[in-house]
């Protein structure tokens, strides 16, 4: 008999695990009778299948509340809903090791999908092997790189299923001929853009200091888009260093993609991913990707540097030097960008929503 899918992810705002999320909830009311999701995020039902059912607290009080109380209030949930009803197989998104310790408490299997590499983890020993500790006691952990794979055996000697982050190529392109009035970028200048939660993981204040540091040598426009803990330091900085000719900085955008379009260099600063989604949409559009050689996702993605450039990491004055590389070479090293959309085939969407569907189907009966 086929068991229920319940879905675990507390804290939905508009990043890649959400975007992931949403794709692979829907893809699999085709495949699975009866899809629960617990989030406290309700607002983004109309996103979803309406097949699936929303397990969420009946006040809408705790949508902006910080990302830790969400995670308290849907263990709640999910502690009272497996006491009712214990014939569910969990897929859990976001606060994986609390889900499986309460899978594990009520018996029931759990399949974890880790989404940051596990450089982004606690440098505490004791907590590390918490971490091992737990994610063993998973039925099955998935990653979104084979890289991130590699690193999770190495440090918590855990196995792992490789399935990539989906991606349609279609859609992008699609949404990326939105019109859009944007008058920021000049065509007289190199046109930079950083699309991202911002927040110390993904850096964008390296980015500040290069363009400070070089905005008398080239001529550049910077858009960093996104939200976060980081924002108002970044405007802070802007706003201290002269910066607002050259900067614009916006909040989340709903559609990055025609932004994207617009621009010549997507810059990718991050101390750690997993599997970025950012440089495959941008892969798919055709524009130069500069980013960090972090743990993990951008090596696999950009090929080894053939499909993008790497500037090394916390070092803005390596960011500013490949910058200024680009700009003086752009015809050149805009030969990466066909190298890259050449291989965005292997992030294709039905075959990776297929190949995680698999990877439930094991569980599920």
């Amino acid at each position: 008999m086929e068991k229920k899918l319940l879905i675990f992810i507390p804290h939905i705002k508009g990043g890649g695990v959400e975007k992931n999320f949403f794709l692979l909830s829907n893809y699999l009311t085709n495949k699975i009778s009866s899809i629960f999701v617990i989030t406290v995020n309700k607002e983004f039902k109309n996103k979803l299948n309406k097949k699936i059912k929303i397990i969420s607290p009946k006040s809408n009080r705790w949508q902006n509340s910080s990302v830790y109380l969400k995670y308290f209030i849907c263990i709640i949930l999910l502690i009272k809903t497996l006491l009712i009803n214990r014939k569910f197989l969990i897929l859990s998104f976001q606060a994986n090791w609390y889900a499986i310790i309460i899978a594990k408490f009520f018996n029931i299997k759990i399949v974890s999908r880790s989404n940051t590499a596990p450089s982004g983890w606690s440098k505490n020993k004791f907590k590390n092997y918490l971490y091992k500790f737990i994610l063993n006691l998973a039925d099955e952990i998935t990653v979104n790189s084979l890289e991130f794979q590699k690193l999770l055996k190495k440090k918590f000697n855990v196995n792992s299923s490789c399935v990539y982050n989906p991606i349609n190529k279609a859609e992008i392109i699609k949404k990326s001929r939105m019109r859009l009035n944007f008058n920021f970028f000049d065509n007289r200048k190199l046109k930079l853009i950083n699309i991202g939660r911002c927040t110390e993981q993904k850096n964008q204040i390296l980015i500040l200091k290069a363009i400070k540091y070089l905005k008398d040598k080239v001529p550049i426009k910077l858009v960093i888009a996104g939200s976060g803990k980081e924002f108002n330091n970044l405007k802070n900085y802007i706003d201290i260093n002269n910066l607002k000719k050259n900067v614009k900085l916006l909040n989340f955008l709903p559609n990055p993609y025609n932004y994207i379009k617009k621009s010549d260099v997507f810059i990718l600063s991050s101390n750690y991913e997993g599997l970025p989604n950012v440089l495959l949409e941008t892969q798919c559009l055709k524009k130069i990707i500069l980013s960090t050689n972090c743990p993990t996702g951008p090596k696999e993605i950009l090929l080894n540097g053939k499909a993008g450039i790497f500037f090394k990491m916390n070092n803005y004055k390596d960011l500013a030097r490949k910058i200024e590389l680009i700009y003086r070479n752009k015809t050149t090293i805009k030969k990466k960008t066909i190298i890259g959309y050449n291989n965005i085939n292997r992030f294709d969407e039905k075959t990776n929503l297929n190949k995680y569907y698999l990877v439930l189907k094991k569980h599920l009966f």
